[in-house]
């Protein structure tokens, strides 16, 4: 079979299936049944690769002799940043190779340990209560999205980093405006300048006056203030906007599936289980870039060095070679091997801490409004199709008496 280059990015990364807010584009699983691996048009007129099957992904995530620098990157989807990617700045590892992305890993690596994320357990389930107490003080409907799923990570991570959580919706408005697809680039750096100055405050109070959290930590040792400006902007950001949509948007799918739902209120034991099985079927971080550093067989297909490969996470958990009826939730599915906290030396540092809120704050909430449910309906609900971490952009629910 020839080489389909007329895969474009506008037609196979964007357009959701209006009938479906948790699938893929449609595209997506049409490419990934034809071609795991395909030739893709880019905006820019570069000729390059889109990963959709588990496999090629899963490998490509693994192989060193893919790169994960912005600057040698072609970003795939139309409107975004046009010309040169600029590098990585200080302390930002998700864009970087060895060694730089090494060392920080290494000295972050010993904060985010299982032992340690589950040793906030407790106070994980603390700030989950205030928050539900404050929803049923507040009547009978909210939007979940500011009432329960954002600030609980925020004041997680603001506990964590000892950033001042009265600040958090500082960060909050920045990192939205960095992640959103339809931002302009002018909006883009303006939110990165404000971002950076109100971390450069921060890292300077911490080194002035430390306290007991991991950014104080980190201002002991030998990292430059760029590159704990760096690390902490990236640490908020990701600690914020993802868990904060997984919530969310976990909850919306539970909602659309009662049966899901109604087994997991039945067995507190599924929750481990359950966010898996959530994180595969959503996969709200649903793409990522890889660039090849050298030609690479896969697949059959030779990737050129320079050629950029679109690796689409979202399509890769959903692929029927690597699980079963792939399109069904299924809370009680073992879903070993899902991509959605990515895969290799660049797989989400923060992914226990993720792992600890998400199977305290979902079941809580469910157990606290067993009559919850969906306030508007559900073709109502905002997706952020415009972002690039997926989601609601709001979640109207009730409870109680209709």
């Amino acid at each position: 079979m020839p080489h389909d280059t007329s895969v474009t990015a506008s037609a196979s990364l964007a357009a959701r299936p209006a009938r479906c807010p948790f699938s893929p584009p449609e595209a997506l699983g049409r490419i990934r049944d034809e071609r795991p691996l395909a030739r893709m048009r880019y905006p820019d007129g570069h000729e390059g690769w889109i990963a959709t099957g588990h496999a090629a992904v899963r490998a490509v995530l693994g192989d060193p002799r893919f790169s994960a620098r912005y600057e040698l990157m072609h970003y795939p989807l139309p409107d975004g940043p046009t010309g040169d990617l600029p590098p990585a700045t200080p302390g930002d590892m998700t864009g970087m190779d060895a060694p730089e992305h090494t060392r920080y890993r290494r000295l972050l690596m010993g904060k985010f340990t299982v032992r340690r994320m589950a040793l906030l357990t407790t106070r994980v389930e603390e700030i989950t209560a205030e928050h539900l107490d404050a929803m049923e003080r507040g009547g009978r409907t909210a939007d979940l999205v500011q009432a329960y799923a954002q600030p609980v990570p925020a004041h997680v991570i603001c506990e964590l980093l000892g950033v001042p959580f009265a600040d958090r919706d500082v960060f909050h408005r920045h990192t939205v405006t960095l992640m959103s697809m339809d931002a302009t680039s002018e909006q883009r750096a303006a939110a990165g300048t404000d971002l950076h100055e109100y971390m450069r405050t921060l890292v300077e109070a911490k080194r002035a006056a430390p306290t007991d959290d991991l950014l104080s930590d980190l201002t002991a040792g030998d990292l430059g203030e760029e590159e704990l400006i760096g690390i902490g902007g990236l640490l908020l950001a990701a600690g914020l906007d993802t868990t904060a949509n997984m919530i969310a948007h976990g909850t919306f799918a539970l909602l659309r599936h009662p049966e899901q739902l109604a087994a997991l209120r039945a067995d507190p034991g599924l929750a481990d289980q359950a966010v898996e099985e959530l994180m595969r079927f959503l996969t709200v971080a649903h793409t990522t870039l890889r660039v090849a550093l050298e030609d690479v067989e896969l697949g059959g297909e030779v990737i050129r060095a320079g050629e950029t490969v679109t690796l689409s996470l979202e399509a890769a958990n959903r692929d029927p070679e690597r699980f079963p009826d792939p399109d069904a939730l299924d809370l009680r599915r073992r879903a070993i091997g899902h991509l959605g906290f990515g895969h290799g030396v660049h797989q989400c540092l923060g992914q226990q801490l993720a792992r600890v809120e998400m199977r305290v704050a979902l079941p809580a909430l469910v157990h606290r409004f067993p009559d919850l449910r969906l306030a508007v309906d559900p073709a109502e609900v905002p997706l952020r199709t415009d972002m690039n971490i997926y989601g609601v952009h709001r979640l109207p629910v009730a409870w109680g008496g209709e």
